[in-house]
């Protein structure tokens, strides 16, 4: 099976055989996103996530992304707290629909439905959700978690358009930020983000275009967004603040 990686350490096709004792216990909080600094985030997030979090691209000249960046250095997040809560209001869809994920079988194009069964809320106990019932069939939990990565997928999709757009239109740039940690000056690159003078430049019909499909409003959202890489910043000072206290 072909799927995104992070996040998933043992994802399987959801079977009725396999896992029809299976249950999910929600409880287990959001201790499985540490030791990630990113997470892709669909275009109909953005005004939801701008306020919290950079949102930047990533990817290279041929295929990009959006996401947004959780920390400031290599698998770090700064939005997990001590007990492994999200401190953030709002958590992206590509958390939220863990530990389920759609992944397409290999040299296929049919996405199936997996389960991460490494996910410490997984459990045959008895404890959170069944996915099947004695019948073998799909419990309401199972099918609001099948129908969420449904929309999710459509959300991707129509990100993917969207990302296509700014390639076309070479409305993004490579991007590093300077911050400090504690005393210590540090850089940070690897990541794109759009060109605003290019983007004022373009065309008319463009613009007309794109904010008939409410892409120009993502480009600002986006490029507003930046300025919360000093919130990250203060996150970090905070928590090593704590843990040299």
């Amino acid at each position: 099976m072909a799927t995104q990686q992070l996040l998933y350490r043992n994802a399987v096709p959801l079977d009725a055989v396999r896992h029809r004792d299976l249950c999910v216990r929600g409880a287990a909080g959001h201790r499985f996103a540490d030791g990630i600094n990113s997470v892709p985030l669909t275009a109909i997030e953005f005004a939801y996530a701008a306020s919290e979090y950079p949102i930047v691209f990533a990817g290279n000249a041929q295929a990009v992304f959006p996401a947004v960046a959780l920390g400031l250095r290599p698998g770090q997040n700064l939005m997990l707290g001590a007990d492994g809560r999200w401190t953030a209001g709002y958590v992206p869809a590509f958390v939220r629909r863990y530990p389920f994920v759609l992944g397409q079988e290999a040299g296929g194009t049919r996405l199936t439905v997996l389960i991460d069964e490494a996910y410490e809320g997984c459990n045959r106990d008895g404890a959170g959700e069944r996915l099947f019932d004695a019948d073998g069939k799909q419990t309401k939990f199972l099918r609001d978690a099948v129908a969420f990565l449904q929309d999710y997928q459509a959300r991707f999709l129509r990100t993917q358009a969207f990302c296509t757009r700014l390639i076309e239109e070479k409305l993004l740039r490579p991007m590093q930020i300077q911050f400090k940690a504690g005393e210590e000056a540090r850089t940070l690159s690897g990541f794109m983000t759009i060109d605003r003078e290019r983007l004022k430049a373009l065309a008319p019909d463009v613009l007309v275009d794109m904010v008939a499909k409410d892409e120009l409003e993502c480009c600002y959202l986006h490029l507003a967004s930046l300025r919360n890489f000093q919130s990250l910043a203060e996150r970090l000072q905070a928590q090593s603040a704590v843990a040299k206290a």
